[in-house]
């Protein structure tokens, strides 16, 4: 069978798939979306979850609803679960955007620099004690460091009016190489208090979302979201290369900005309201990847929803698996996504005929 016919089929079942697999993301997330809000110490059923926040919005009268459960739902874990979904779109559709612009699979929205400059923002104003903000001291520090690394990154990697993308590779290591080093100099320099500050938030957490919280993420990341998959052309020519993609028309270095800069005002919003949480920028771009095939038109939309319900899904099992106490959802994150993703690399391995 020739190569032309095998990928001939491949196409053909991705284009299947699509049909199906938007749908069912949807779906899954709706109902994740209901399981978060229902599942707890005070059981929330979805018939109920739906009545009080069509009543909180105007579109029911009074109901009869326990209060405790209007309560815990309204101000408790509807924010949290809305932020858990926003943040998961955010990092899953950061990494799709990195990995097709660095044409590495492994790329992550960390790999900007976003991520480490972010803690090292967070731990300098949790050790210095400054509160210029009051309690948004802490991510607006957050999310402007992450900012300010992102930038200093990609200046550092321009050559003659161009962005090498190995050299972004190259500095993004060198600068969260860095920035790890002086996070963990701040860390040392901590006293008992400031320690569990800091362990508390490295960790990542959706333990602090509020409606403030809700209210201050959503923007960025929505606007992120909806500019992104008008990138999904141009990046479907960037997998034949940056010559031949600019020899098609595309202004390749327009592409490259605009795909970092999304893929920075996304991951640093998220980075900054719950802490750095791993692995769901990677793995969702390859599980979608691998189920509908890798047009970005498609593929990003799959991996905004796929993120936001893997997300939902993590905190649910981090908050009630080990209740009453609550395991850091970015904990969770990397204990389940690490033999996951080895799993993917195994199977890819096999799947190309190179042994085990």
């Amino acid at each position: 069978m020739s190569a032309t016919t095998i990928a001939t089929g491949h196409l053909r079942q991705h284009t299947i798939r699509r049909g199906w697999f938007l749908p069912i993301l949807i779906v899954a997330l709706v109902g994740m979306l209901l399981l978060g809000v229902g599942i707890g110490a005070v059981a929330v059923p979805p018939d109920v979850a739906i009545a009080i926040v069509l009543h909180k919005i105007g579109l029911l009268p009074e109901a009869t609803m326990a209060q405790q459960q209007i309560a815990v739902l309204w101000n408790i874990r509807l924010p949290r679960v809305i932020l858990g979904g926003l943040v998961g779109a955010a990092l899953a559709v950061s990494g799709a955007l990195l990995q097709a612009i660095f044409r590495n699979p492994l790329a992550d929205p960390g790999l900007i620099g976003v991520s480490s400059g972010a803690a090292l923002g967070a731990v300098f104003t949790i050790i210095s004690g400054v509160a210029v903000f009051g309690i948004y001291t802490l991510p607006i520090a957050a999310f402007l460091s992450g900012i300010l690394a992102t930038v200093l990154i990609y200046r550092l990697s321009r050559r003659h009016g161009r962005t090498d993308v190995a050299m972004l590779l190259l500095v993004g290591l060198a600068i969260n190489a860095l920035a790890g080093a002086a996070t963990g100099l701040l860390t040392y320099l901590a006293d008992n208090d400031q320690l569990r500050s800091i362990v508390f938030w490295t960790m990542g957490g959706l333990g602090g979302a509020l409606w403030e919280t809700v209210l201050a993420a959503a923007p960025p990341i929505l606007i992120a979201l909806a500019l992104a998959p008008r990138l999904g052309f141009a990046l479907n020519l960037f997998a034949l290369g940056e010559t031949e993609a600019r020899h098609l028309g595309v202004r390749t270095e327009w592409v490259k900005r605009a795909a970092v800069v999304l893929a920075t005002l996304a991951t640093g919003t998220a980075v900054a309201l719950t802490g750095p949480i791993g692995f769901i920028g990677l793995i969702v771009p390859h599980i979608v990847r691998l189920a509908i095939g890798p047009d970005h038109r498609w593929l990003i939309p799959a991996c905004a929803l796929g993120g936001a319900t893997l997300l939902v899904l993590a905190d649910l099992l981090a908050r009630t698996l080990a209740a009453p106490a609550e395991i850091p959802v970015g904990l969770f994150t990397a204990f389940a996504g690490g033999p996951f993703f080895l799993f993917l690399i195994l199977r890819t391995r096999r799947h190309y005929g190179f042994g085990l």
